[in-house]
C-alpha cells in the first residue's frame, strides 16, 4: 500500500463523509505519511486538514479538484500546492453550489421518470447545503424496504453486481452525464480550470483519465496542449493496464504521474486510502510534485 494518496474528499466535497480532521486521522490509522484533500470546487478545508496534519505528522498538501468543461465532456483537474485562499475559489464554489441546488429538484423527478420513486423532500432532509446529487438520491431510494421490489434497483443491493460502491454506481448508470437523469451544470472550461490553477501557483493534474475521456484517448493530447502539468495514471478506478497505460502516456509527455485513490466514505466504501494500484509508497510522486512547485 502506498505512504501518499493524493486525492481524496471531506465532508466539503457534496459526497464526502468525513470532515477534514476526521480525513487526517483516518489517514494516520491508515499508515499514510502525505495526503491531500481534494475537495470538489473548494478549499475550505484545506486550512482544518492542514492543522490536523501537523499535530499527527502527515504532510498535507493544499488542493483542489475542479469540475470542468471539454468537448462537451466533464473533466475534474486537480489543483496540488495552490493558494487555497484565492478568492476566486470561494467564488467558484459558490457559483457551482447555486447551480446544482437549482437543478435538484429536475434530477428528482428525472429519477421518478425512470421508474425509480423518491420524493423530493425525503431527497431534501439528507441534504448537507440544499443540494441533492445522484449520490444523495441513491441512498434515500436504496435505504427504503421496498426499494427490493423494483428490479432497477436490484443491481446495487447486496449481493447485486453494482454493489461494491452502490450509491456511486446509482449515480454513473443515472445521473452522470449522458445518462437518462441527468441535469447539466454550466462549470468552467477546461482551460479555465487549468489557468486558475497555475495562477493560484498550482499544478494542474489530469484527474482519472480512464474514467473522464470516455474512451475518446485522442483528446488526451489536446489536453496537454491546453497546459496540463500532470496525469493521475494510479487511480483505484483504473484497470492495472490503464495505469501502466496512463504512466507511459505521462513519460511521453514529460508530464508529472501521480495517484490517489479518490476516497469519499460511505459513498464510495469499496475504495480505500492508499490503494490506488501503485507499487511502491509512492514518495517519489511526491518528490517530483514539489520538484515541480521548487519546494525543498
Amino acid at each position: 500500500m502506498a505512504k501518499v494518496d493524493l486525492h481524496m474528499h471531506s465532508s466539503y466535497s457534496d459526497d464526502g463523509d468525513y470532515s477534514p480532521e476526521e480525513l487526517v486521522s483516518l489517514a494516520s490509522k491508515a499508515g499514510l505519511k502525505a495526503i491531500a484533500v481534494t475537495d470538489h470546487n473548494s478549499t475550505r478545508g484545506v486550512d482544518e486538514a492542514v492543522e490536523a496534519g501537523k499535530a499527527l505528522g502527515i504532510e498535507v498538501v493544499p488542493a483542489v479538484e475542479l469540475d470542468c468543461l471539454f468537448n462537451d465532456l466533464v473533466f475534474h483537474v486537480l489543483g496540488y500546492y495552490i493558494d487555497y485562499k484565492y478568492e476566486k475559489y470561494f467564488q467558484v464554489e459558490k457559483e457551482v453550489l447555486e447551480q446544482n441546488i437549482a437543478a435538484s429538484r429536475r434530477r428528482v423527478e428525472l429519477v421518478n421518470r425512470i421508474g425509480i420513486e423518491v420524493e423530493y423532500e425525503e431527497v431534501l432532509a439528507l441534504s448537507k447545503d440544499g443540494a441533492i446529487q445522484g449520490e444523495l438520491i441513491a441512498e434515500a431510494v436504496l435505504n427504503k424496504p421496498e426499494s427490493r421490489e423494483n428490479p432497477l434497483l436490484r443491481p446495487y443491493l447486496p449481493g447485486g453486481s453494482r454493489s461494491d460502491n452502490p450509491y456511486v454506481n446509482f449515480y454513473w448508470d443515472f445521473c452522470a452525464q449522458g445518462k437518462p437523469a441527468y441535469v447539466h451544470i454550466e462549470y468552467m472550461s477546461l482551460q479555465e480550470a487549468i489557468s486558475l490553477i497555475a495562477e493560484t501557483g498550482g499544478i494542474p493534474v489530469l484527474a482519472h483519465p480512464g474514467n473522464s475521456l470516455k474512451g475518446r484517448m485522442e483528446l488526451l493530447e489536446d489536453i496537454v496542449n491546453l497546459g496540463i502539468q500532470g496525469i493521475e495514471a494510479y487511480s483505484s478506478y483504473h484497470t492495472p493496464e490503464q495505469n501502466s497505460f496512463f504512466a507511459r502516456k505521462a513519460e511521453e509527455y514529460r508530464l508529472l504521474i501521480t495517484g490517489g485513490s479518490d476516497f469519499h466514505g460511505k459513498t464510495k466504501p469499496s475504495v480505500f486510502m492508499g490503494r490506488f494500484g501503485l507499487e511502491g509508497d509512492g514518495m517519489d510522486i511526491l518528490k517530483s510534485l514539489k520538484k515541480q512547485k521548487q519546494i525543498g
